[in-house]
């Protein structure tokens, strides 16, 4: 209801983010393929081996690196990201030990003398307040949020943090003209369609994110459509191939686009591709992989399970019968065929146990899932870092170790030029 008991429809996402018009000139803008939004950079600040660090992405980005050195934090710190608009960051900052263990642990700032080891690492006089930073550029609109220590109190839970600045704004810096969202500790205020800022009556809490705390469609549709966006990114870790398995154990029957993070509803999902999606490229990627072999769904009291023919065989091999890679290879297939593509895809590891002959096979399917979701993949192999290179929308990110700090290689400042932190 709205105004004087007459229905209003819910604003959907095209006219949320027709809304920015009123902004600065800001327009949403499609990658080449037109089918998803781009997220330029990333940018993370004091976050366990990441004391600074401003990454450029692509449609398909590859972050490799020796052992650490750091690509499992980059990693975290995007899903950290997510987890705000999820509502759980406090949850999953107590998962990874709690804020004080989840900090950059070295000096405020690395002197040259230090990173020439002309002088030992040790601390030096801090100049800003403790605070970890995470943040990302993107069409039509980017966002940050910064978290600090609470003040003191009696309370039990004063080890959660507390988020000192959030922010949402058009265009590719934090600026008082792009701004269009700002939130200093509890206070929130939006920016009207007028351009005026708007105070909102409403005290957050010092630990969640404003994603989970307001919506308002009309004053800020740009909180709806960032919370949209980021609750739609996927991230899929190293799954579960071991006997006991979700993988291994027969799906419930049930419609799904989407495939859960530990594989549960493998056969459903699947399933799903080939009856909602393009079932030519599963397929193709079975082929590919296991030549002359077959895949089939079979549904059964118990639900639906995946089943695998090989030539020379007289019957098919079920999940519970299949090899670790060859599980873990229909895994990443259903991951990355979804006929529900988000615009974020992030895939950490995704060779692990898998055969050097899947390897060619892996990163086929990687490259055509790029053309419909942005895709970021963190691996060590350097035959699928190779491989993925190989496509011309590639933005290859190599980080390394220095004086306990994670950098990407072959960067300078000129390479951060642009890119500066709302000040709390």
């Amino acid at each position: 209801l709205h105004g004087k008991s007459r229905f209003q429809p819910v604003i959907p996402r095209a006219i949320a983010l027709g809304r920015l018009s009123s902004l600065p000139e800001t327009r949403p803008t499609l990658d080449p393929h037109g089918a998803f939004l781009l997220i330029h950079r990333i940018a993370i600040a004091g976050y366990r081996s990441i004391r600074s660090l401003t990454v450029r992405l692509g449609e398909l980005t590859v972050v490799t690196g020796p052992n650490g050195s750091g690509k499992t934090n980059l990693y975290r710190s995007l899903r950290l990201i997510a987890s705000a608009a999820n509502g759980n960051l406090n949850q999953s900052l107590a998962e990874e030990g709690g804020f004080e263990s989840v900090l950059w642990a070295g000096p405020e700032t690395i002197p040259n003398e230090m990173k020439r080891g002309e002088v030992p690492v040790q601390g030096t006089l801090r100049r800003k307040p403790i605070a970890l930073k995470l943040a990302f550029s993107a069409d039509p609109m980017s966002y940050c949020i910064d978290l600090g220590r609470p003040v003191p109190s009696n309370s039990m839970f004063d080890a959660d943090p507390e988020i000192k600045r959030e922010c949402i704004w058009t265009g590719p810096t934090p600026d008082a003209r792009s701004l269009c969202v700002d939130r200093k500790g509890a206070n929130l205020r939006c920016r009207s369609g007028k351009g005026k800022w708007q105070e909102i009556d409403l005290h957050l809490s010092r630990g969640t994110s404003l994603m989970t705390e307001y919506a308002d469609p009309f004053a800020a549709p740009e909180i709806i459509v960032m919370k949209e966006q980021l609750r739609g990114w996927r991230f899929y870790d190293t799954f579960r191939c071991d006997s006991h398995a979700p993988a291994r154990l027969p799906s419930p029957q049930t419609f799904t686009p989407v495939m859960a993070n530990d594989g549960s509803n493998l056969a459903a999902a699947l399933q799903t591709i080939r009856e909602i999606g393009d079932s030519h490229i599963v397929e193709q990627a079975i082929e590919e992989a296991f030549p002359g072999s077959q895949l089939h769904v079979q549904s059964g009291e118990s639900g639906m399970q995946v089943v695998l023919t090989q030539p020379g065989m007289l019957r098919g091999l079920t999940a519970r019968e299949l090899s670790d890679g060859t599980l873990r290879y229909l895994l990443l297939l259903a991951a990355l065929f979804s006929p529900r593509p988000p615009e974020l895809l992030v895939l950490n590891e995704p060779e692990t146990s898998l055969h050097p002959d899947l390897i060619g096979p892996l990163a086929n399917m990687i490259c055509r899932a790029a053309e419909r979701s942005q895709v970021i993949v963190v691996s060590h192999n350097q035959h699928l870092v190779v491989q993925l290179e190989r496509d011309d929308i590639c933005v290859p990110v190599r980080l390394n170790k220095e004086t306990g700090e994670t950098i990407v290689e072959g960067t300078d400042l000129l390479s951060q030029h642009g890119w500066k932190w709302p000040a709390r």
